[in-house]
């Protein structure tokens, strides 16, 4: 089946554009499917695949309604939901080659919301008047290319032709791209750091790649633990090593590092082999200092550059932790080590450092252990998570899980 590249957004509103843009993506020899997410009557001198009222149907919702409700928030997120199903249609029956929107506030929501379904590698680009702006929750942990449209994507002239000539040459040239074979290895392992970590996920990458894995790092800063959830969910990956899991502390307590509750659940719906460790779960992520919460303010503090903030957690904290770590390890279908790091959580949890303070660590692992289920493999080690002989014993806790696959 031919594979097209699907152009997203309000053809009512922008219909000049959009006609110029298929032109462009047609101009390169490229097969087109069009999505009219507008909400009012539309007439273009192009043909529509699927137009506005089929976005609307399929959300369960309909285009007559959402036109009599004056609800425009309500509207666009019924759009964009359409637009997202319909994608994912396409993408089942293989004929989504990229991706490409355009629009304002409106359009640029719909557009990323209907590229949610497209998996990792598939070219995905929109022309925005908001690429400048923080766009993190509608993007998502897709890789999105944002292009700024500078003016408003408001009629044809001498400003915007050039941009949308740009962005038709853009996502035409990814979507001919053809990946390139990366070297052969004995499996792809998703592992998470952090700046505290950052000698351990080092030794740990080092160790695995001489036995010929691939090592995939993604930063625990929330964005990052999405991401790597995400792509263990897409099957990217055949184990994890989850050095550091201080994405729940920040949900728990409202940092700004949260990856959101389903952190530590793909691999175990996966199936996936995995080892677990406590990394970092004696901080909390805040910005500047003044941006830590009041109820917070009279706690230890750490400042580990001069717009990150950490918090150090406190024994009820740890208990809550350790509470919420098991219960997600249980839930694994597959094989699963949990290694306890006796002297030391994180790199300023060391002796001597801001935030050593073994007896709340203690409360930490014993949560941990009477929680776990009797099925998971846990771990002691007397090292620091730092410590290179610490690394070793990660890496033969993940050869030896792997060794039956």
């Amino acid at each position: 089946m031919q594979k097209s590249i699907v152009i997203i957004g309000c053809f009512d509103t922008k219909g000049p554009a959009f006609a110029f843009l298929r032109n462009c993506i047609l101009a390169r020899g490229e097969s087109v499917l069009t999505i009219n997410t507008g909400m009012m009557k539309t007439v273009v001198d192009f043909p529509i695949d699927y137009d506005a009222e089929v976005v609307a149907e399929a959300a369960n919702d309909s285009l007559e309604r959402l036109r009599t409700s004056r609800d425009r928030g309500r509207a666009i997120e019924i759009m964009g939901t359409g637009a997202a199903a319909i994608v994912e249609q396409l993408i089942r029956s293989g004929q989504l080659k990229g991706a490409i929107g355009m629009g304002g506030g409106g359009g640029t929501f719909v557009a990323l919301s209907a590229m949610q379904p497209i998996p990792f590698g598939v070219p995905k680009l929109c022309l925005s008047t908001m690429a400048g702006k923080d766009l993190t929750r509608q993007v998502g942990t897709k890789d999105v290319t944002l292009m700024a449209s500078v003016v408003d994507v408001a009629g044809l002239n001498g400003m915007l032709t050039p941009l949308i000539e740009q962005a038709a040459a853009a996502i035409c040239a990814m979507a001919d791209v053809t990946p390139t074979m990366h070297q052969k290895s004995a499996g792809r392992i998703a592992i998470s750091m952090f700046g505290n970590t950052t000698t351990c996920v080092s030794y740990c990458t080092e160790r695995l790649e001489k036995k010929g894995y691939e090592v995939i790092a993604f930063h625990a800063n929330g964005l990052g633990g999405r991401a790597m959830e995400s792509l263990i969910g897409e099957g990217h990956f055949d184990a994890v090593l989850d050095v550091t899991t201080t994405e729940l502390a920040d949900e728990l307590c409202g940092g700004v590092c949260s990856a959101g509750p389903d952190r530590l659940m793909a691999a175990a719906r996966m199936g996936l082999p995995q080892v677990v460790v406590p990394g970092c779960l004696d901080m909390v992520n805040f910005s500047q200092p003044d941006t830590v919460p009041a109820h917070y303010q009279h706690r230890q503090l750490y400042n580990w550059t001069p717009t990150v903030t950490l918090l150090r957690t406190d024994a009820s904290e740890n208990e809550q932790l350790g509470k919420l770590l098991a219960q997600k390890v249980n839930q694994s279908k597959a094989n699963v080590t949990v290694v306890l790091p006796l002297n030391g959580i994180s790199q300023i949890d060391a002796a001597g450092n801001a935030f050593y303070q073994p007896e709340v660590n203690r409360v930490l692992f014993d949560t941990i252990k009477s929680n776990l289920s009797q099925r998971i493999k846990l771990i002691e080690s007397p090292t620091h998570i730092n410590d290179p002989a610490f690394a070793d014993v990660l890496v033969a806790s993940l050869l030896e899980l792997l060794q039956p696959r």
